[in-house]
């Protein structure tokens, strides 16, 4: 396949090849973007394109095939609960490097029916049967979790997030939402160039540590000749197929104490894991209430409680909404310094307060109005804070994630996220299931006085959060941005594009990124000492020169990243009350799409 790819593209340019130059001559040219820009648009930014527009129903999702899988669901009757169910087997299919069933999901739904908003969390846990002490044993020296391995693994919490969703919103019958995955599978797909980038990046990544764990059947499911599939190449995975048919023909249970149980159980023990099969049976998501803040102009966000991060946004808007950005220009180094400040600060509290509340309770107060303006007052307008403090109520890591969102024609709105965490996940696929197990459990703290310390049975903090925006109390748009720490903050960059800029969706998500990575860690020891107390700015090359070096007079580390990887990839569809008219944005730094009909 991959000879036949190669030789197509050899042809194509020999018949685009300048007269008279030799086919054999490289020429010495600079990369293509710094030989020529973007060109105009009639309406909107030149950096963009025209958001999709439809009236029955609509989908955005990281890879094209899964948004039509969607499409389909919803045309042959299901909800946007089925669609979502199907749309994320889909690239759990095709975008492995981003999630899967050995991963966990969250999601917020807009119900028309009922008029309310439910958020579950399908967040798995830690073995019950091994303590802190016996998981030290096992690391040794080693002062934090590893990202490979068996010891970073939690129970897969998404297949039964899918029942439960479908339970309370699905129509379809669970089998005909996973046979498009299931005939994905077998006949193969063509693997789309972001997702081939990062399946090389994978393949790096594991085989310089592939000493420390098994890889044998990763590589056999997705490297089996020694390198990643690549661009325009057909890919398969039969075994993945074989296992959602049965999780379809047989239900939640084939999953969680049946046969494939059995198989996963007995791997994860033979890399020496503590889990047992009381482990998987004992497993269930928890539906929660989603909170909101306003912002300005009607606009609200709503974001899951821990032990996810989505309040961390939430706290974000609390701050911000007492200063006017729009007085200043989008890419002026006000706005930006008001901003990540706000972040700074939230991130504080997310490092020192958020974790599973089954073990440690959240302190509301980080979410009043009132905490909101005293942490806003800590920031200094000129000044970068050298000595930022989590708050006193009463009482990050890097992730590849997929987002994704439906909504239906009845106005039924669903907003999704799934991860395996860092990269594919933690390297180990169960015997012949053709799926990876995540390495959530990387998050723990090893401090047993930190709220996220590692206990029995606990759910570790979680970096994955889908959002919803409401405005002027009604229902209005679903939105998600994949990539671990940057989501918070770019849920907050976003409604600040659309709310203070006038942005459209498309845009909102196209426009240039910071991501200030780094400051104290949920992972480590309350009161530090803390390995990058300031962090660094990440910020894309549109976010003018002129800034950059005025945000590092102002004592912010500025590094300028151009490929877009650490930024993250949105997604979003609004909702128009009145006429139910869809509007949707997918971007530039994903494979993905939107559409609808």
């Amino acid at each position: 396949m991959r000879v036949a790819i190669a030789a197509a593209m050899m042809a194509m340019a020999g018949t685009l090849a300048t007269p008279g130059m030799a086919q054999d001559a490289a020429p010495d040219h600079p990369p293509i973007e710094e030989q020529i820009g973007a060109g105009g648009r009639p309406v909107g930014a030149n950096w963009s394109r025209s958001p999709v527009i439809a009236q029955h129903g609509m989908a955005a999702t990281a890879h094209p095939l899964a948004t039509q899988v969607a499409l389909d669901i919803l045309k042959a009757g299901g909800t946007a609960v089925d669609a979502a169910i199907a749309a994320n087997a889909a690239l759990g299919l095709m975008e492995p490097t981003g999630n899967g069933i050995g991963g966990d999901l969250f999601a917020i739904i807009w119900d028309p029916a009922t008029g309310k908003l439910h958020g579950i969390n399908g967040s798995g846990r830690s073995p019950m049967n091994q303590t802190l002490d016996q998981l030290r044993a096992k690391l040794g020296d080693a002062e934090a979790l590893p990202p490979y391995g068996p010891l970073p693994i939690t129970v897969p919490g998404t297949v039964d997030a899918w029942f439960s969703m479908h339970e309370r919103f699905g129509k379809l019958p669970m089998a005909t939402n996973l046979a498009p995955t299931v005939r994905y599978a077998r006949e193969g797909h063509p693997v789309a160039p972001v997702i081939a980038m990062y399946l090389d990046r994978s393949l790096r990544a594991y085989s310089a540590r592939e000493d420390q764990f098994d890889f044998a059947n990763a590589r056999k499911v997705w490297f089996a000749d020694g390198s990643a599939p690549e661009a325009g190449e057909i890919f398969r995975n039969p075994d993945l197929g074989n296992t959602l048919e049965t999780i379809g023909r047989e239900g939640r249970d084939a999953f969680y104490d049946g046969a494939l149980t059995d198989v996963m159980v007995g791997y994860l023990q033979r890399q020496g894991s503590a889990f047992t099969r009381e482990d998987f049976a004992a497993h269930e998501s928890e539906w929660v209430d989603p909170a909101c803040a306003a912002y300005r102009d009607g606009y609200e966000l709503c974001e899951l409680p821990p032990n996810s991060q989505g309040f961390a946004a939430l706290q974000m808007v609390n701050i911000l909404k007492n200063v006017d950005l729009a007085q200043w220009e989008r890419g002026s180094p006000e706005t930006m310094h008001y901003m990540v400040e706000a972040k700074r600060l939230a991130y504080e509290d997310v490092a020192r307060f958020y974790a599973d509340p089954d073990f440690a309770a959240f302190p509301e107060e980080l979410l009043s109005e009132e905490y909101g303006r005293e942490r806003f007052a800590l920031i200094d307008p000129s000044r970068a804070s050298t000595d930022l403090r989590p708050g006193e109520p009463k009482l990050e890591g890097e992730g590849d994630t997929t987002y994704l969102t439906v909504v239906d024609g009845n106005g039924m709105m669903v907003s999704l996220i799934q991860s395996n965490y860092r990269g594919m996940g933690g390297g180990l696929v169960p015997d012949g299931l053709g799926f990876m197990f995540q390495d959530r459990g990387e998050l723990y703290s090893l401090d047993p006085e930190h709220p996220n310390a590692y206990e029995p049975g606990k759910r570790p903090f979680h970096t994955i959060i889908p959002a919803f925006v409401k405005k002027d109390g009604e229902p209005w748009m679903t939105l998600g941005l994949m990539g671990g720490g940057m989501q918070p903050q770019g849920h907050v960059q976003v409604l600040v594009n659309i709310v203070d800029y006038g942005m459209n969706l498309q845009e909102a998500g196209d426009a240039a990124r910071f991501n200030h990575d780094g400051g104290p860690q949920p992972t480590e020891a309350l009161g530090g000492p803390f390995a990058d107390p300031m962090g660094t700015l990440f910020v894309e090359p549109g976010i003018p020169a002129a800034t950059n070096e005025r945000l590092r007079a102002m004592g912010h580390k500025v590094e300028v990243v151009d490929n877009g990887i650490m930024f993250g990839g949105c997604e979003a569809i609004a909702r128009d009350p009145e006429t139910g008219v869809l509007t949707g944005a997918t971007e530039m730094r994903k494979d993905g799409q939107v559409s609808g009909y």
